[in-house]
This record gives structure tokens, C-alpha cells and sequence, in this order.
């Protein structure tokens, strides 16, 4: 169910995005730098493309920009993660270490986790 909604959507997407493209099929002049600078600087960098690879180039630059943008912000949020996983491994090797050398169930915590681990 849950699929064919996604195949209908991406369909209808599909649908909107071709009539877009057919829709803005004029060319347009792209610019790097407005006409004064450019005859100040000597550059003129000019582009003759359609409209509508202008409309979708900015669609797919805003993407990737915002997939960017939050692979930094949660940057902090791997590596809190990456550094908790180290230690709960380590404390895991220690606990087994732990295990493996008690002579007999004396120690209260290692009862209650054998005991959590058993049920």
C-alpha cells in the first residue's frame, strides 16, 4: 500500500516537473556579475540556458546546500555518539573481564545484571 502511494507520488511529481520544464522552455541569459561591475572588472561571464534548468538548478542547489548545512549542525551529535559507543564498549569488555574472574556472586551489582541478563 505504502508503495504504490510512493510510485503515485513520485508519478505526480514527475507529471508537475515536465509540465514546468515544457511550460519555461525560453532561454535565458545568465549573468556572473551585474553590467556595470562587469564592465568595471573586465569580466562578462555570460550563459544562454533554458528557464526552466535555471528553476530546477535552484531547486537541486538549495538541497544540497541544506544537506550540507545540517551534516555541520549535527556534526556534534555524531561525534557525541561515536564517543558514547567507545565507552559502552569499553565498560562492556570490562564487565565480561568482571564476570570471568569473580570467584563467587558477592558483588550486588553483578547479581542484579546477571540476574536482569538471565530473565
Amino acid at each position: 500500500m505504502i508503495r504504490m502511494l510512493r510510485y503515485l507520488l513520485l508519478a505526480v511529481l514527475a507529471i508537475v516537473l515536465v509540465t514546468i520544464a515544457l511550460a519555461n522552455r525560453d532561454a535565458v541569459t545568465l549573468e556572473v556579475l551585474p553590467a556595470n561591475l562587469a564592465a568595471f572588472a573586465g569580466v562578462e561571464w555570460r550563459l544562454t540556458v533554458p528557464l526552466y534548468a535555471v528553476i530546477f538548478g535552484g531547486i537541486i542547489a538549495g538541497i544540497l546546500i541544506g544537506f550540507v548545512w545540517e551534516w555541520f549542525r549535527e556534526h556534534k551529535h555524531r561525534a557525541t555518539a561515536a564517543t558514547r559507543t567507545k565507552e559502552v564498549a569499553r565498560l562492556e569488555r570490562e564487565l565480561a573481564v568482571m564476570r570471568d574472574t569473580k570467584p563467587d556472586q558477592s558483588d550486588d551489582v553483578l547479581a542484579l545484571l546477571d540476574k536482569r541478563k538471565a530473565s
